[in-house]
């Protein structure tokens, strides 16, 4: 397999340097994983966000908001969308791909602060939607149910704050977030707090496998908070990591995957009427 525009993808035994040259001339779109789907394998989760997130879209509610669209990947499957959708975005390069996607479907794409305090503040009127939608992305609880109309619901698939961390161990580097931060106990208490109705609440202790180092440097290159000083794949930036990035190139090449922790839970809450 090999990405549109990029080099043909390197066997697992193929040199260091093919490895890193794959990753650098791959190009990434949003958060699209395709070029590495069949080399960084996720367990399946025992639920379908997507399947959900269809059936409320397609529910005659009314309008839907999608925090944190990325690229517009997820949110322009679900089309017809609602008239009167919207989504927000926080990371400036996935702004214009998100705006290609989604304007065409009727969808009005805004960007958001990328601090912690100004992104969870949503730039819309109070009660517009029926639906919010949120895979994968920090809110705020209280902003939520603000411009949830009564009644209407709120969907999350969460990354749980443990994932990633045996890749920032074998590099050693230190995971940029508190690796309790994010739990389904918090998340479901400050909904709670918040106002909700909590309807669902279930949790997923996955793993996620990598089977050759070009796959994982690139998912690096596309999460690039998770290892912010590798995101770059500059000469400087594998400089600093060869040690650790040969020795996991050589468990690769010796026909070994690579396992981190892959943990979500999904919380479905529907504010009072």
């Amino acid at each position: 397999m090999s990405a549109a525009g990029s080099l043909p993808v390197p066997d697992p035994a193929a040199s260091f340097e093919a490895h890193v040259e794959w990753a650098r001339a791959t190009p990434v779109e949003g958060f699209d994983l395709t070029p590495i789907d069949d080399r960084c394998v996720e367990d399946p989760l025992p639920w379908d966000y997507l399947v959900l997130a269809r059936e409320l879209v397609g529910s005659g509610r009314g309008p839907v908001l999608d925090l944190g669209t990325g690229g517009g990947e997820a949110f322009s499957s679900l089309a017809p969308l609602p008239e009167g959708s919207a989504a927000t975005e926080g990371w400036p390069p996935n702004v214009p791909v998100a705006r290609r996607r989604l304007e065409p479907l009727g969808v009005d794409v805004r960007q958001v602060g990328s601090s912690k305090g100004e992104g969870l503040m949503l730039p819309f009127l109070d009660g517009r939607f029926a639906v919010v939608l949120d895979r994968h992305e920090e809110f705020e609880a209280t902003e939520v149910l603000r411009v949830l109309e009564p009644g209407g619901v709120f969907i999350t698939q969460q990354v749980d704050s443990r994932d990633g961390i045996r890749v920032n161990t074998a590099l050693g580097a230190d995971l940029p977030w508190d690796p309790d931060d994010v739990t389904i106990e918090g998340v479901t208490a400050e909904l709670a707090e918040a106002g909700f109705v909590i309807d669902v609440a279930r949790e997923h202790v996955g793993t996620r496998h990598f089977h050759d180092l070009s796959s994982l440097l690139w998912y690096l290159k596309v999460i690039a908070w998770q290892v912010p000083e590798i995101a770059s794949l500059s000469p400087e930036a594998v400089a600093r990591f060869e040690a650790p990035l040969r020795a996991l190139h050589m468990h690769f090449a010796a026909g070994n995957e690579f396992v981190d922790e892959a943990p979500r839970f999904l919380v479905v809450a529907r504010k009072p009427f």
